[in-house]
């Protein structure tokens, strides 16, 4: 049986509760004695996931269709958001190491734990999308399960009301007729026009209606929120959405992270201004003083200059670059262009840019010359001239020595470069080995005649960039908008109805809305004020 027929004659979808027309309950017998209060939620119309429930999608549907499920599933995605919290997510690490290092060193177990278990890529994880993505599902199925039968309902409800309808409604009187009644309901019609109710009226019975578009704030609360959880999720597509650290040395060109190797930037020259006492107004002074003069930075900046690349990308080939322009990035002051926005996030002061060494006799201290290594990049042979060379056999960038002693580096950063080298001289052709670390030398053998001996170094500023693209602002922007309407929709209006019916001595009164009761009252009670009919009563404040 796919469809159930009311006495009215009114054909109601299996499921109904009650019958969309005239309101007379689908058990006809046990509701019309029954003097419980009718359940108007959606108006007792039929939902789906209370009336199939036999194939495998019935069962998804009922499933994502409960409001408990939908609860949940926010909890459940608010604590997992909330331990992505605990400690800084992998993409704000600015340190050049390993992540599962950093974690480790940084915060000990619980960082390695918080690592291992994905926290630390939170966000990103297949996991958390599929949460999301089941928020947004459990959203489209509530919504539709309800709103369609609600519009339905609501569409083709009938002016004239079954008696049991209107007695079993919380606000209702009952008034024995008295004389002609024509004039006190014209009276009443005009009350509720002027209370701007729209009016329907059949066979001298009134159906009064004002705020239905209440009813939808929810679901336009639904549509916000799908619409922000679509745009959250297009994050994690490609190019939707860039968010990269870049940090470039002075005097440096490199690609733009996240720009597919279309774009490049050069650090012509790194600015650092800190607060000095005596250039400061006396009302600075004290706490100039109290932290240390000069130790408070006022502004740091970039002068940079973005290049576009032309060409198609030829791996091992020297990119060709076309100026595109000139800028100074300061916080808050970024560099904008095709969509990117570079901030101005960080810097590190005097990293080791070069590293100087000379080929020295150990017993006389002679030098036979210098050579001077890039520690981004150093050259691995140096010819010295009259037959000294000097070849780099191993570069350690951050030097260290591991459990066993050996030497290691932790990083590709040269905070404390090592290298290894070796010495070819005349008298020596086969070469010695010379291994070289800041302000001192370590002798693999203790008989070599030469050694490597540290210099010098030249130092360089670094600044810290942050990269940042994101095509999905303006649809989280839609959303949230969208998502305020309903709240306000919702909040600040109510649906209210009121049904008048006559029969042949009597006059019923009856109304539902879908909040502040005590308002619908008041005012039908301000209608029906002067007229032989009864004020209406609360049945379900009078039955406490």
């Amino acid at each position: 049986m796919k469809e159930v027929k009311c006495e009215c004659g009114h054909i109601n979808p299996i499921g109904t509760i009650i019958c969309e027309s005239c309101g007379r309950g689908i058990e006809r017998e046990k509701d019309e004695k029954s003097d419980k209060l009718i359940d108007m939620r959606y108006d007792g119309s039929a939902r789906r996931s209370q009336t199939y429930n036999k194939t495998f999608v019935d069962k998804i549907w009922n499933f994502f269709s409960s409001v408990k499920v939908g609860i949940w599933l926010i909890v459940i995605t608010l604590i997992a958001s909330a331990l992505g919290t605990l400690l800084p997510q992998e993409s704000l690490i600015t340190k050049s190491v390993a992540p599962i290092d950093y974690y480790k060193d940084e915060y000990g177990i619980f960082g390695q734990i918080y690592y291992q278990l994905g926290l630390a890529n939170l966000y990103d994880s297949w996991w958390y999308l599929i949460l999301i993505a089941s928020i947004g599902i459990s959203l489209v199925i509530c919504s539709l399960d309800r709103v369609i039968p609600l519009y339905r309902a609501l569409k083709k409800q009938g002016v004239t009301r079954h008696e049991s309808f209107m007695r079993r409604q919380r606000v209702y009187s009952v008034s024995n007729m008295q004389g002609n009644t024509e004039n006190e309901f014209s009276e009443i019609k005009s009350k509720l026009k002027a209370r701007r109710y729209s009016v329907r009226e059949e066979n001298g019975n009134i159906l009064a209606e004002k705020g239905r578009f209440s009813r939808w704030g929810p679901y336009v609360n639904h549509v916000g929120l799908i619409i922000f959880l679509i745009g959250a999720m297009l994050r994690s597509v490609p190019g939707m959405y860039v968010d990269e650290q870049l940090a470039i040395r002075e005097g440096e060109t490199t690609v733009i992270p996240g720009t597919k190797g279309r774009y490049y930037l050069k650090n012509e020259k790194f600015i650092l201004e800190v607060y000095k006492k005596e250039n400061e107004k006396e009302v600075f002074e004290e706490a100039i003083q109290r932290v240390g003069d000069g130790s408070v930075v006022k502004n740091f900046q970039s002068n940079v200059v973005l290049y576009e690349r032309e060409g198609k990308i030829v791996y091992g080939e020297e990119p060709k670059l076309r100026k595109i322009k000139e800028e100074q990035i300061r916080v808050n002051e970024p560099l904008k262009h095709d969509g990117y926005a570079l901030y101005q996030m960080d810097f590190k002061r005097d990293e080791l840019n070069k590293m100087k060494f000379r080929l020295v006799e150990k017993q006389t201290d002679k030098s036979f010359g210098e050579i001077t290594l890039d520690l981004i990049d150093p050259a691995k042979k140096h010819d010295l001239g009259n037959g000294y060379k000097v070849e780099v056999i191993e570069y350690l960038p951050n030097f260290y020595r591991d459990d066993e002693g050996k030497p290691a580096t932790r990083n590709r950063v040269p905070d404390n470069p090592a290298f290894v080298f070796k010495m070819i001289t005349p008298d020596k052709p086969k070469g010695e080995v010379s291994f070289v670390a800041i302000q001192q030398t370590f002798e693999p053998d203790p008989n070599t005649k030469y050694k490597m001996k540290f210099s010098g170094i030249e130092t360089k500023n670094i600044t810290v960039l942050t990269v940042r693209k994101d095509l999905t602002l303006w649809l989280l922007g839609i959303g949230g908008a969208i998502f305020m309407i309903g709240v306000v929709q919702g909040m600040y209006w109510n649906h209210r109805r009121i049904w008048i019916k006559r029969t042949e001595n009597q006059v019923l009164v009856a109304a539902h809305t879908n909040k502040n009761w005590y308002g619908v009252k008041n005012e039908l009670t301000y209608v029906l004020e002067g007229t032989s009919i009864n004020a209406p009563i609360d049945q379900k404040e009078d039955s406490k």
